[in-house]
């Protein structure tokens, strides 16, 4: 069926409920908008589903999350592992806690047990869930930092961690063997609890998760020490960070933790900013007004599923408060973490760091200082959490720490997706550490610039809505691939990566390579003097990202550097 046959069967078709049908009218005569809804179908791709929220194929509502839920359904049937369960979570969005039940439901009438969290809860509490109730697979409904008209459908593996190959294949061929809503199985939520499919879970996994958080803290003396005189202020941004971060900074011994009043409850327009992510410095103008009436020393502010953390601390030669990058501040709490545990030889011979090929490279200059070994894998924190797996497997490596660019990262391995409740932890114990030294956060950041050299990423976006934007997106990147790049700007590329085909090629020597990471859409470029840029499309936004990296000497020379390079690869793509 074209886009406008599809638009007229769910006008008709009695297997949709009069709400749908009545929106759907609503838009009856607008072309556009009925083929952006139904041209294609909401792509299942290898973490689930996200869009916007709406009626149409193409768009996030319980016919396309019973669509998945049923493929999800079919898949642990084949795999016989009805009996283990799948763990359940959703965040504040909107519709997530019907997408969640629906889910639940569509689950029970397939024979499969179900433990669906009572209210809201963290992204990595579900991954934790998981593992701590013995489940062969979770789903959290969340779009993580995406604007309000979004949502979004997550799949974990038995794991703990989202699915990955080839797993993720397999449930990706279910989901679109599921050709007619009508195939999609509900059941009645009283027959399920009766039955004992439906079961609801809260405190006691909140309970244990807590306190794994809390064995990952290394110097809880210190905190109690210095618990009068370090101020945090602290957002959840309308999400679901609220109650798990103020309980591990409370049982911790911090006393002045102040939560911005006007985003301290779950709400799904996240009324107070545009874009409820903590990269923006936007999301942090509530908190920074708080920061400065408290004098707080640290300013937090975690997305509405509590797996990103931005992070602000206060300059105390300028007075002001100083934003951290996700890499900064994975980097300080990995050589805070790092440190400790050599001061303890407690760091094991077959250590390791993970982070992902877009992310700082001084995460190797930090492995080697440690003698650790440093993997890398693909964008995306799926893939360090599956190397927790392999390394439980395989006894090759002992993990310390994991992280990625985008405000990310995992100490511990209670679960297996990054976790903002134990960076937040962590962070605030290492402001109470250096504060006894007389060190603030940013003091402690320029030292380990001093040590290392002056790393220096940032990131730029384009945003491409629609069916346009996609294929505009896609024409950036295969013109990219095609042309021979020996520049970026001023930037001599000494070697260039395509993930997408699995080849190197060493425009020094004229050897040709190949990557040995999974297929994926990335085109990477190693610049002269330590500098490297990349690009690919986001896979969960409208978006074609660009990713860079420079090390000098000095701040300002880095900055300036980064600035001379982020110039030139927007230029590249005009």
């Amino acid at each position: 069926m074209n886009y406008l046959e599809k638009y007229d069967d769910w006008c008709k078709n009695p297997i949709f409920d009069e709400e749908t049908k009545k929106e759907l009218l609503n838009i009856k005569g607008n072309d556009k908008e009925i083929q952006e809804r139904f041209y294609k179908d909401l792509e299942f791709g290898t973490g689930g589903l996200r869009g916007v929220i709406g009626a149409g194929t193409n768009r996030m509502n319980i016919y396309t999350v019973g669509k998945a839920t049923q493929g999800l359904a079919n898949f642990i049937l084949k795999e016989k592992k009805e009996d283990k369960g799948v763990a359940i979570a959703y965040d504040s969005r909107h519709m997530s806690k019907e997408f969640s039940e629906n889910a639940a439901l569509i689950l029970n009438a397939n024979g499969i047990k179900t433990y669906r969290f009572e209210s809201l809860r963290p992204t990595p509490e579900l991954s934790f869930a998981v593992r701590e109730l013995g489940c062969t697979a979770g789903i959290v409904i969340t779009a993580s930092h995406n604007p309000p008209e979004y949502n979004g459908y997550k799949v974990y593996w038995e794991d703990g961690a989202q699915i990955t190959a080839p797993k993720d294949k397999e449930i990706i061929a279910e989901v679109n063997n599921v050709t007619d809503y009508s195939e999609i199985k509900k059941m009645d939520k009283e027959e399920a609890v009766k039955s004992g499919l439906y079961k609801e879970v809260g405190q006691e996994v909140d309970d244990r998760y807590i306190e794994e958080v809390k064995k990952q803290s290394l110097n809880m003396d210190v905190v109690k020490e210095m618990a009068d005189d370090i101020k945090i202020v602290y957002t959840p941004l309308h999400g679901t960070g609220n109650l798990p971060v103020r309980r591990i900074l409370k049982e911790l011994g911090f006393k002045n933790v102040y939560v911005v009043p006007e985003q301290e409850l779950p709400n799904g327009d996240f009324p107070t900013v545009s874009y409820p992510n903590p990269e923006d410095p936007k999301a942090f103008e509530l908190a920074l007004k708080l920061a400065k009436e408290k004098d707080a020393d640290i300013v937090l502010a975690t997305d509405p599923d509590a797996d990103r953390l931005g992070v602000y601390a206060k300059d105390t030669k300028t007075n002001e408060y100083v934003s951290f990058t996700g890499n900064m501040s994975a980097i300080l709490i990995a050589e805070y973490i790092l440190s400790e545990k050599k001061k303890r030889n407690l760091i094991p011979s077959n250590g390791a760091m993970v982070t992902t090929i877009v992310s700082s490279n001084m995460a190797k200059a930090v492995a080697n200082e440690y003698n650790v070994k440093l993997i890398e894998t693909l964008t995306g924190f799926k893939f360090i959490g599956e190397q927790i797996k392999l390394f439980e497997q395989n006894h090759s490596y002992e993990y310390l720490f994991g992280f990625e660019e985008s405000y990310g990262c995992l100490a511990g391995t209670h679960a297996r997706d990054k976790d903002s409740v134990v960076a937040v932890m962590l962070l605030c114990e290492a402001a109470a550490f250096y504060k006894k030294q007389g060190l603030t956060l940013w003091e402690q950041m320029i030292n380990i610039y001093e040590k290392y050299g002056y790393y220096r990423e940032t990131l730029a976006t384009i945003t491409l809505k629609g069916i346009e934007g996609q294929e505009k997106i896609k024409e950036i990147i295969e013109k990219l691939r095609n042309s021979k790049v020996e520049y970026v700007g001023n930037f001599k590329v000494i070697e260039t990566r395509d993930y997408q085909n699995k080849v190197t090629k060493n425009l020094v020597t004229g050897e040709n390579g190949v990557t040995y990471l999974p297929t994926s859409n990335v085109l990477y470029f190693d610049l002269e003097n330590d500098a490297w840029c990349c690009v690919r499309p986001s896979g969960t936004e409208p978006k074609i990202k660009f990713y860079m990296g420079v090390k000098e000497k000095t701040m300002e020379s880095a900055d300036k550097k980064l600035q001379e390079l982020k110039n030139a690869m927007l230029k590249m793509c005009e």
